[in-house]
């Protein structure tokens, strides 16, 4: 098991050898320094994975060192070794992002009690660093796919935005294109990108709990509060909120909303103290806004206070051309996934999937891909593989003399023909003779045809209407 490095930085030298020993024998390898020159050339060739630092150094300020340390690694936890009467300079070192201090004279129990807490807060730290990164290389601006007219506008909007300090932005859009997905783009290509993000769906809770779950509570504000709790809006301090459907926000909700976003200062349910956040607020709806203010479910000021920078993305069917550039982003994507191998799309599939409107957006073709791939075997997506919402407007061998086209799914013949008598008679208003006449046979057809079906006719005519 690999050894974690810690520095001991102390002209003390009884002090340094009593720390020294004393977490050599907690598992640790440790290095000691006696001045801030010798610390920091030990921190450039090889960086710890701790650091004790006394505050008072013979040639650098420790505070100085531990600038330094910020500089070099800020991963890197620091705990500053401080004598009585340096306490200030000791709380000057954690805003400065000193991880603890220590007092003299301490146990060394204790302190490898803080070392082994440290270690671990550091493999946190470097796990949450990672995410990050993963994160930002997921929802970069760039993975957003599209070459429409129509989204190129979006994202040079979305590429502004994420650069500014704009606190507020309104995402409407329909369901299924992706509100989600740009909001992360913006959080993750800003500067905000190390804070959290907080994505919050109002419409999954319960409107007697939006309030404590965004702004928190005290102790004792209810029945069920047993201690304080933090709300969204505090853990989301620095970075950005996402107010999913914000038109399912309650009304009386929807006040403490709008004070929140032009101060930055709100209260815990049941506390009297101010808290100052710094938060961007992206608010994102499937629904007509200005058609539930109108309708008094929403309100005005919040409204126009949220659409300082209105983002509209567009529904898959006003982007047509974007379509099959999406289908193959799917593929690759549930190729890896799914360790497939489905190399592409024939024409016939392709024409399938631009002629289809597309009523849940990007969510419905990505659903699609997947469970193309999830349940077919072969090599290319080929027609009978999409659901037959998708392919029932699509025809084979599709000829422009033809008058009557054969769907791609297939029908029954006696079905089209039972279809386009009952049709014809009721053209005619029951008139058999005239039905005949439209479907281009004599009357003695008709009749014969409608005998074979077992149709009724007045009766099947009042069931067709």
């Amino acid at each position: 098991m690999k050894k974690h490095h810690v520095l001991v930085v102390d002209d003390d030298k009884l002090m340094t050898w009593s720390l020294k020993e004393k977490l050599n024998n907690e598992g640790f390898e440790v290095k000691t320094a006696e001045s801030g020159k010798q610390a920091l050339k030990i921190i450039q060739e090889d960086s710890p994975d701790l650091a004790f630092v006394d505050v008072f150094l013979p040639d650098i300020d420790g505070i100085q060192i531990l600038k330094e340390i910020m500089k070099i690694n800020e991963e890197i936890p620091v705990v500053m070794i401080t004598g009585h009467g340096s306490v200030d300079t000791a709380v000057m070192a954690m805003k400065l992002g000193a991880y603890e201090y220590i007092q003299k004279p301490f146990n060394l129990q204790e302190v490898a009690i803080i070392a082994k807490k440290a270690n671990e807060s550091r493999s946190i730290k470097r796990e949450m660093n990672r995410q990050v990164e993963k994160a930002k290389e997921t929802h970069n601006i760039d993975n957003i796919i599209g070459e429409s007219p129509e989204i190129k506008k979006v994202l040079e909007v979305i590429q502004k935005v994420a650069k500014s300090d704009a606190s507020t932005i309104l995402i409407e859009g329909e369901s299924g294109t992706g509100k989600d997905i740009v909001s992360k783009a913006i959080h993750y290509s800003s500067a905000r990108a190390n804070k959290p993000f907080m994505d919050i769906n109002c419409t999954a809770m319960p409107n007697s709990l939006v309030e404590s779950e965004l702004f928190g509570y005290e102790k004792g504000a209810f029945t069920d509060a047993k201690g304080r709790k933090m709300g969204l809006f505090e853990l989301a301090d620095g970075g950005t909120i996402l107010l999913d459907e914000i038109g399912d926000v309650p009304l009386s909700t929807q006040a403490k909303l709008l004070k929140l976003i032009e101060n930055k200062i709100f209260k815990r349910i049941g506390g009297s103290s101010d808290i100052e956040v710094d938060i961007r607020v992206i608010a994102a709806t499937n629904k007509n806004i200005r058609e539930e203010v109108k309708k008094r479910n929403f309100r005005e000021d919040l409204y126009y206070r949220l659409k300082v920078i209105p983002i509209l993305i567009p529904p898959l069917s006003q982007r047509k051309s974007d379509i099959i550039l999406l289908a193959n982003y799917f593929i690759n994507k549930f190729n890896k996934e799914f360790r497939k191998n489905v190399k592409g799309i024939p024409a016939k599939t392709e024409k399938a999937l631009i002629a289809y409107n597309w009523p849940g957006n990007v969510r419905e073709l990505k659903n699609v891909i997947e469970r193309a791939l999830i349940l077919e075997s072969t090599d290319q997506i080929l027609l009978e593989h999409l659901p037959t919402e998708v392919i029932e407007n699509t025809y084979i061998d599709k000829d422009p003399n033809q008058t009557v086209l054969l769907p791609a799914t297939g029908i029954s013949l006696e079905e089209v023909e039972k279809s386009f008598l009952l049709q014809a008679l009721r053209l005619a208003n029951g008139n058999q003779s005239k039905a005949a006449q439209l479907l281009g046979i004599t009357r003695y057809a008709l009749r014969y045809r409608l005998k074979k079906f077992g149709c009724q006719t007045d009766k099947e005519l009042n069931t067709e209407n």
